[in-house]
């Protein structure tokens, strides 16, 4: 492909070489240099590839991209092109060299700082359920077909987004559902093409602080930039802060929530308990009318399914099989029912800080658990003040809490579990500590009474337990699987 055409639609500078030079390939590590390649100098939070300019060129580069000056060896052939923005041009650059497969496909992009992962699914099981091939890209991880990646990022940079599309189109796709966060808009990860569907669920104050945002008004205005690069928006109107982050958006605009201004609204939501499961059902009127239900507690599973329902809609899904794929959601380590026994419910949820364990919490006292329990640790080598706050609220809300280990990383878990200890001590909740996390989770069995609803808090989806920079597998189905194993032997 020559240079040229992987150029298209940016503005750039040619300050050495010519642009018709062919290029084997677009790369921005520089490990991965080979003959003839595009590289692109990106600077980022612990690197700069333009210092690295002069290497990729010995090894090969026949083209580089920055957006500063670079040295390069003066007796070596290489074309230059300067850009304003490195990670901008990469978005299109990347979309280019793959043939621009999003155009190939329908395109939803879910922000918020709530609901992103459950949503994609659940979005995903009906449009499969109703006949259409779906490609997935997520913080847990990315579909494509039947096979799996795990993900590193949420939203990966774009040179990997745009060859994930290229294996979606490949594969049969028409649609990708995709969690799209705030530092990917940020970086430009999602540019270089257009979503067809654009949806915000919520937004609370999160990822603020050092390499992430400067503010929470960044935040937001980070967020809605997904406003200004989509065909259509579909934004939760009952959150306070949906108008401040969809200003000035570019896109058709739809509503869901239990406003009666909503364009899709719910109403008469009830709270559904079963033997070991815990549910909701509610009305949908205004641009779909029927009556869902699903086995995922909380008013949020509401919104979440009105998110789902809100986009599936545009695809002429027939009810039934919105239905069907409610009855059925099932999110890997997001509110993840796991039956041990008909007389009290167990979940694993990643709630990860006290915004998210105190959300988590309250939705579950709704249900009048005869006691709630929580077990739940938190990360070493990460702020100390999560760990007060989240022993705060699990005091504050959980009848019992089972302090445990979660991912120690470089600390001692003991010192972690005092930290934690702190936060409960404001409290008058009653609490217990066990270390070794499989000993917890055994406790919170063999210790669970008919009636309670128990939390395994933190890990979620996590398959490892980090310790002394080593990741150890861990996946507490597995755990509770083998416990039960135990126990009946």
């Amino acid at each position: 492909m020559k240079c040229r055409e992987l150029l298209q639609g940016l503005t750039y500078e040619c300050i050495k070489g010519g642009v018709d030079v062919n290029v084997s390939e677009v790369v921005n590590d520089s490990r991965k240099v080979s003959k003839d390649c595009l590289f692109l100098c990106i600077e980022g939070a612990n690197f700069d590839g333009h210092e690295f300019a002069a290497q990729v060129v010995e090894a090969g580069a026949a083209v580089l991209v920055v957006s500063k000056e670079v040295e390069v060896p003066s007796d070596v052939q290489v074309t230059i092109i300067k850009v304003e923005d490195t990670r901008y041009a990469m978005a299109f650059i990347a979309a280019a060299y793959y043939g621009n497969p999003a155009s190939e496909m329908k395109i939803i992009g879910i922000t918020g700082t709530k609901g992103k992962s459950t949503t994609t699914y659940l979005i995903k099981n009906i449009l499969e359920t109703a006949g259409h091939k779906v490609g997935l890209v997520g913080t847990i991880e990315t579909l494509i077909g039947d096979k799996a990646i795990p993900s590193a990022n949420t939203t990966p940079e774009s040179l990997t987004l745009q060859k994930y599309f290229r294996e979606m189109a490949d594969a049969g796709c028409d649609t990708v559902v995709m969690e799209v966060s705030s530092q990917g808009l940020m970086m430009h990860r999602t540019q270089g093409f257009v979503f067809d569907y654009g949806i915000f669920t919520n937004m609370e104050p999160d990822h603020i602080g050092p390499n992430e945002h400067a503010s929470f008004e960044e935040y937001m205005q980070c967020k809605g930039m997904l406003f200004k690069q989509c065909k259509v928006g579909i934004a939760n109107c009952d959150d306070k802060h949906w108008q401040q982050v969809l200003e000035g958006y570019t896109c058709e605009l739809e509503t869901y929530g239990f406003s009666e201004k909503a364009d899709l609204r719910a109403s008469n939501l009830k709270l559904i308990t079963g033997a070991g499961y815990l549910g909701i059902e509610f009305d949908v009127d205004g641009l779909v009318k029927m009556h869902a239900m699903i086995d995922v507690p909380g008013k949020f599973s509401a919104y979440n399914a009105m998110t789902a329902i809100a986009v599936c809609r545009h695809f002429d899904v027939k009810e039934e099989d919105i239905l069907s794929a409610l009855s059925k959601a099932k999110v890997k380590g997001r509110i993840e029912m796991v039956k041990v026994s008909d007389e009290f419910t167990l979940m694993i949820d990643y709630a990860h800080n006290a915004m998210s364990l105190e959300s988590l919490l309250t939705t579950l006292k709704e249900y009048q658990p005869n006691r709630l329990v929580c077990l739940f640790g938190c990360g070493g080598n990460r702020s100390k003040l999560r760990r007060y706050e989240m022993g705060e609220v699990s005091g504050k809300l959980a009848d019992l809490t089972i302090i445990t280990s979660d991912n120690p990383r470089f600390e001692e878990p003991q010192d972690i579990i005092d930290d934690i200890k702190q936060g409960i001590g404001k409290t008058d909740g009653a609490y217990v500590e066990i270390c070794d996390r499989k000993e917890a989770i055994r406790y919170a069995i063999t210790h669970g009474e008919p009636g309670d609803i128990i939390v395994l808090a933190g890990k979620g989806h996590e398959d490892y337990q980090e310790i002394k920079g080593v990741k150890y597998p861990m996946d507490e189905r597995v755990l509770i699987q083998e416990i039960l194993e135990e126990l009946h032997a």
